[in-house]
C-alpha cells in the first residue's frame, strides 16, 4: 500500500518532460504549485523515488540494529549497511569496506577529518601543527581550521586565481616541515569549479602530507578514483546526490602506516571507534542506493546538464548585456552556473523570480546579506558580487523549466535595469562613445 500510494503521488509531482498545463488547473493555489520549480541543487536535491523505495523496508519491517549480532533482525540490517559501504567503495575505487565511516553528513565528516587528524598527530609530535587549505572552502572546513588556530595550530589559506583554481605552485611554496594536512574542496559549491585534485594528491604524497578533499559536491557527479588521485581522506553527503538528509561518510584510506584520528563522538565504539552511535540503517541504505544510481547514470546526467548549461549561457549572452559567468568555464561541474548581472541587485532578482528556487550563494550563508566570500576571493568586486545568483540543475530538471528560467530571467533583469539609474548612466556613457554595448566577461 505504501509503495502504491507513493507511486501514484509521484505522478502528481511532475517528473516528466511534459508538465501539466497551468491553464488546465482552475484552483489558484494549485496553479502556483505547478508553476514553481527547483534550481538550487547545490543546496540539496530531492530524493530519487528509487532511493525512497529502497529505504521503505528499513523504516518499517526490517528494523533491527545493525550492531545486534545475536539474531537475524540485526544480521539483515548489518548486511544492508555493508552493501552500502561496498557501493561507495566500488564507485571511488577504494580497497576495503572498512575505509568507509558513516557520519551524519559532510559537515561532520569534514570536522572529523580536519580536527581528528590534526589533534592526533599533534599529540604525537608537537612540532606538527600546520594545515594548508584555501579561501574558497566550505564554511565547515574554514570554521574547523579557525577552531584549530585557537588551539595553537598554524593555517595557510591559499588564494585562488581569478578562475577559482588553486595554483599548484602556491601549494608547493607553502609546504613546511611541520605541515600535517592539506585540504581542498573537489567541486566548489558556489562556482562549480573543479580543482586539480590528482596533481594536488601527488604533491602531498611526495611530501608525506595527508590529503583530504571535501567531495560532497563531486561524489556521483564527476569520476573519482581515490587511488589514482592519491586521496587519503574524503567527505561525502547523501542529500547532494538525490539521497536522504542526515547521512554522509568519511573515506579513510587503508595504508601503511595506518591513518589515525581522534574520535569526536564517544560511546559504544561503533565505526571502529571513530564515530560512536547506532547506525541509521534506512539512511545508510538510501546513501548506498543513491551512490549505486549515480554510478550507473553519471554519464547520462552529465550530458543533460552540459546541454542545459550551454543553453542558458547562450540564451543569456544573446539577450542580455553586462553579464559575467563566474569561475572557470572549462574545468567545472556543469550542474552549477554562477552569474553576475551588473546593475541588478541579486536579492531583488531572486524575489522577482519567486516561483523559481534559486540562490545567491551557499545555503549555509544565505541568512546573511554579506557578499559571497568565494566570489570575493576570486577577485570579484563587492558591488558585482551582490549582483550574482547561482543556478543548480539536477537529474529531474526538465527542458521546459530551463526554457522558462531563461525567459523569466531575461524579463526580470530588463525590468530591474529599467528602473536602475546606474544602468541608465552606463547606457548614456556607452552611447556617447560607441554605437554598441560592450559585454563584460571573466
Amino acid at each position: 500500500r505504501i509503495l502504491t500510494y507513493y507511486t501514484v503521488n509521484l505522478l502528481k509531482l511532475n517528473f516528466n518532460a511534459n508538465p501539466i498545463g497551468v491553464d488546465d488547473v482552475k484552483n489558484e493555489k494549485q496553479k502556483k504549485k505547478i508553476s514553481r520549480f527547483y534550481l538550487d541543487s547545490q543546496a540539496t536535491t530531492m530524493i530519487d523515488p528509487r532511493v525512497f523505495d529502497k529505504m521503505i523496508p528499513y523504516m518499517t519491517y526490517v528494523y533491527g540494529n545493525s550492531h545486534s549480532r545475536n539474531h537475524f533482525f540485526g544480521w539483515e540490517s548489518e548486511n544492508a549497511v555493508e552493501e552500502a559501504r561496498e557501493n561507495i567503495i566500488r564507485l571511488i575505487n577504494g580497497k576495503n569496506n572498512k575505509e568507509i565511516i558513516f557520519t551524519s553528513g559532510a559537515t561532520e565528516s569534514n570536522n572529523l577529518a580536519i580536527i581528528g587528524i590534526c589533534t592526533y598527530y599533534n599529540n604525537i609530535n608537537k612540532n606538527k601543527n600546520h594545515i594548508i587549505t584555501s579561501q574558497i572552502e566550505h564554511k565547515c572546513i574554514l570554521q574547523s581550521c579557525r577552531y584549530l588556530q585557537t588551539k595553537g595550530f598554524e593555517v595557510t589559506y591559499l588564494k585562488p586565481n581569478q578562475k577559482g583554481i588553486i595554483e599548484l605552485e602556491d601549494i608547493k611554496k607553502n609546504i613546511k616541515p611541520n605541515t600535517i594536512l592539506a585540504s581542498f574542496i573537489f567541486v566548489n559549491n558556489e562556482i562549480g569549479v573543479i580543482q586539480d585534485i590528482k596533481n594536488i594528491g601527488k604533491m602531498c604524497k611526495e611530501n608525506q602530507i595527508l590529503f583530504h578533499t571535501d567531495a560532497s559536491q563531486a561524489i556521483g557527479k564527476v569520476p573519482i578514483d581515490v587511488q589514482e588521485m592519491n586521496i587519503d581522506l574524503m567527505s561525502i553527503s547523501a542529500h547532494k546526490i538525490y539521497g536522504p538528509k542526515g547521512i554522509g561518510a568519511l573515506f579513510i584510506k587503508r595504508k601503511k602506516p595506518n591513518i589515525r584520528l581522534n574520535a569526536m563522538m564517544h560511546g559504544g565504539g561503533q565505526e571502529r571507534g571513530m564515530r560512536s552511535g547506532t547506525l541509521p540503517t534506512h539512511l545508510i541504505v538510501g546513501l548506498g542506493e543513491a551512490i549505486q544510481l549515480c554510478s550507473r547514470e553519471m554519464e547520462r546526467d552529465n550530458k543533460k546538464l552540459i546541454f542545459f548549461f550551454n543553453y542558458v549561457k547562450q540564451y543569456l549572452s544573446k539577450n542580455l548585456d553586462y553579464i559575467i559567468f563566474n569561475g572557470c568555464q572549462i574545468n567545472r561541474y556543469h550542474g552549477n552556473l554562477n552569474i553576475s548581472f551588473l546593475f541588478v541587485e541579486g536579492e531583488s532578482l531572486l524575489m522577482s523570480l519567486n516561483d523559481i528556487a534559486l540562490s545567491s550563494g551557499s545555503a549555509c550563508t544565505s541568512n546573511t546579506l554579506e557578499p559571497s566570500y568565494v566570489l570575493r576571493s576570486i577577485g570579484v568586486s563587492e558591488d558585482i558580487a551582490h549582483t550574482s545568483i547561482r543556478i543548480g540543475f539536477n537529474r529531474f530538471t526538465t527542458f521546459f523549466e530551463v526554457q522558462k528560467l531563461c525567459v523569466d530571467l531575461v524579463n526580470s533583469v530588463k525590468r530591474l535595469r529599467s528602473i536602475s539609474p546606474l544602468y541608465e548612466m552606463e547606457l548614456e556613457k556607452n552611447n556617447s562613445s560607441s554605437d554598441t554595448l560592450q559585454f563584460v566577461w571573466t
